[in-house]
């Protein structure tokens, strides 16, 4: 289920099964043709194939909730999609192109249905309010057993609809927003498709992973391949134990990751469930300003009294500086400079510094200082980039457009400017939507610099 959460909004805020599972130009002018990723084959794992393990055993026999997960369940190939609903344009782009990694780089035979057929998987396009009355926090989630909206609403409370009774996997339905920007929609593909496919466990350790409620990555990385492909190994079947695939994944993982033997970067041990609980609370529009405040900082002292460094420690910090923007400025760019630095020591984590950057640059674009934005987010858009995140790209790109202004580069700055909303649209999606970006931003210049 991929979560409703912190996302690219400006002091900006970013799919898991569920238990039931001159300056910018005018409002008349017209947007420039909308611009998508092409696309390329993700990066292999940094990470050893010792700790990939048991990360690979987390992620499986258990679900987000803390639920154990009895036994491995798996399809059995081929495995067909279908889609069905009011499905935008860009949905069937960017699930042909899925699935074409899918089958490159995992290994898996996956493909569309036949036209008229039935489908392992459907992927039903819903519109967004009809998604959040069924499941209020998800902005798009996956069920297994059902083929249809009216399936799942006819089971959802029933056992038909939880993943721990599966014996093996026949048929699995994801249902995505169908009014919500392209990126949005594609972001939720990438991480349920992932989901119906294998891990059904979100773990906050991870720095290279969509299986992370942080939701800062937004397409398949190379570990999630890696786990992808192990999952559909010859050697693992359905209903094997956790002890059982943990006898086998170390010759799995030699064989298909043979760089891991060698040792590589960690990301840490696990997470303390006190800290994933005030990491809900903080991130739950449930609670009242002042509750998810509160439980931010907790989650900051737990971190540092665990002694944690990288991925855990920034979100923390980046959570509460979100809380805590038009609060406590001081305060929150305190916090965004600790989540800076927490991120910085691991290449594993530059796009999450990425979107630290944005937030940072809001800070100096309001002070007028444009040679200071333009050090905070030059380095991050080809991050962005390369992460194939358009919505973080144009707001980055967005931020570049006024730090050149403020420094002179007024020719540079109206071409960035124009590029930034090429991506905005597949970002952001609506020219209302992009449009108020943009403003948004702007408004943010000292009005002695206007």
């Amino acid at each position: 289920m991929r979560r409703a959460l912190l996302t690219a909004a400006l002091l900006l805020a970013s799919c898991a099964p569920v238990e039931t599972p001159t300056r910018a130009p005018g409002t008349d002018a017209a947007l420039p043709p909308m611009q998508g990723f092409a696309g390329a084959p993700a990066r292999a794992p940094l990470r050893s194939n010792a700790e990939i393990s048991r990360d690979f055993l987390d992620l499986a026999f258990r679900m987000e909730s803390g639920r154990s997960v009895p036994t491995l369940t798996r399809f059995e190939e081929p495995i067909t999609v279908r889609v069905t609903g009011r499905a935008p344009a860009s949905l069937s782009t960017d699930l042909s192109a899925l699935l074409g990694r899918l089958r490159r780089e995992a290994g898996i035979e996956i493909g569309p249905a036949p036209s008229g057929g039935a489908a392992s998987i459907t992927v039903e396009a819903v519109p967004s309010a009809t998604l959040r009355r069924a499941v209020p926090r998800a902005a798009c989630f996956v069920v297994p057993r059902v083929s249809s909206w009216a399936e799942f609403s006819a089971a959802r409370r029933s056992p038909q609809v939880d993943w721990t009774t599966l014996t093996r996997r026949d048929r699995a339905a994801i249902f995505v927003p169908s009014d919500a920007a392209p990126q949005e929609i594609r972001d939720c593909l990438h991480e349920e498709l992932a989901q119906a496919l294998g891990p059904l466990n979100d773990l906050y350790r991870l720095p290279d992973s969509v299986f992370n409620d942080d939701n800062i990555h937004a397409v398949l990385t190379g570990f999630d391949m890696l786990v992808l492909r192990t999952y559909y190994a010859p050697e693992l079947r359905n209903g094997m134990s956790r002890a059982q695939v943990q006898a086998r994944l170390p010759a799995v993982l030699a064989r298909l990751n043979p760089a891991g033997e060698a040792g590589g970067r960690g990301a840490g041990g696990g997470v303390s469930q006190d800290w994933v609980q005030a990491m809900q609370t903080a991130l739950s529009s449930d609670a009242t300003p002042g509750t998810r405040r509160a439980a931010a900082s907790r989650a900051v002292d737990m971190a540092r009294a665990f002694g944690w460094t990288g991925a855990r420690e920034g979100f923390a910090h980046y959570a509460y500086g979100r809380l805590m923007v038009g609060h406590d400025g001081n305060a929150a760019h305190a916090a965004f400079t600790a989540s800076a630095r927490a991120y910085s020591g691991s290449s594993l984590t530059r796009i999450h510094a990425a979107h630290v950057a944005v937030q940072l640059a809001a800070f100096e674009l309001r002070g007028g200082n444009g040679q200071a934005v333009l050090d905070l987010v030059e380095p991050a858009i080809p991050v962005a980039r390369a992460h194939e995140n358009a919505a973080l790209l144009a707001t980055l790109m967005m931020f570049r457009a006024e730090g050149l202004e403020l420094t002179g580069q007024f020719d540079a700055a109206r071409e960035t400017r124009l590029d930034s909303l090429r991506w905005a649209r597949y970002g952001f999606g609506s020219d209302a939507e992009v449009r108020a970006r943009q403003r948004e931003i702007a408004a943010l210049r000292p009005a002695s610099a206007l």
